[in-house]
């Protein structure tokens, strides 16, 4: 059997909890209402094809794109640590650090901004490289996919789920994963410097 086909439930567990925690679509919900009183509707298969498209592209060409400005990827795990301590903090404090850019068109909200950046942001694609640091490249794509399922789910279930949970529940789900993700982030900092 090839390597490939080898998986490894806990690192796929652990893949999966990263991603989720950083895409943070939960989290997104509010702006994700905001945009479709703007926009009317949004298409979530649209939305999640594209998501999976750039997460899965960059998963696999990122670190040659980094060869050729001449960056290893241990240093873009550092850094990549670096922003998702940065977001987590956001998460728990409250506090932007990162400001997105603002849209004036609106026809193609599916793709930009709710697919990129909003979903599959910088944040996202920098974590997809830490990850390939330390979890094999099957692993990943399989935590790649059942987040895109949960997107998938939570765009299509957008208003639902906002009754259900109210804004209070919302709120301490953001936070419970923002301890998590700075705890990972302390992680991959501490592994990629070898402290």
């Amino acid at each position: 059997m090839s390597e490939f086909f080898v998986f490894n439930p806990k690192d796929i567990l652990s893949v999966t909890l990263i991603l989720f925690a950083i895409i943070d679509i939960v989290g997104t919900i509010p702006v994700i209402i905001e945009l479709q009183r703007k926009a009317g509707s949004i298409a979530a298969e649209k939305a999640s094809l594209a998501v999976v498209f750039l997460m899965i592209t960059f998963l696999f060409i990122g670190k040659e794109l980094l060869g050729i400005i001449g960056i290893d990827i241990q240093s873009f795990a550092i850094a990549g640590s670096l922003v998702i301590f940065f977001i987590a903090l956001e998460m728990i404090l409250g506090h932007k650090f990162f400001k997105e850019d603002e849209t004036s068109e609106m026809t193609s909200m599916s793709i930009v901004p709710l697919a990129f950046p909003l979903i599959a942001g910088a944040g996202t694609m920098t974590t997809l490289l830490s990850l390939k640091s330390q979890y094999a490249n099957q692993d990943i794509l399989v935590g790649i996919m059942l987040n895109t399922l949960f997107v998938y789910l939570v765009l299509k279930n957008t208003h639902r789920i906002e009754k259900l949970l109210g804004k209070t529940g919302l709120e301490v789900l953001r936070k419970a994963f923002g301890i998590i993700l700075l705890a990972i982030a302390i992680k991959l900092f501490r592994s990629n410097t070898h402290l």
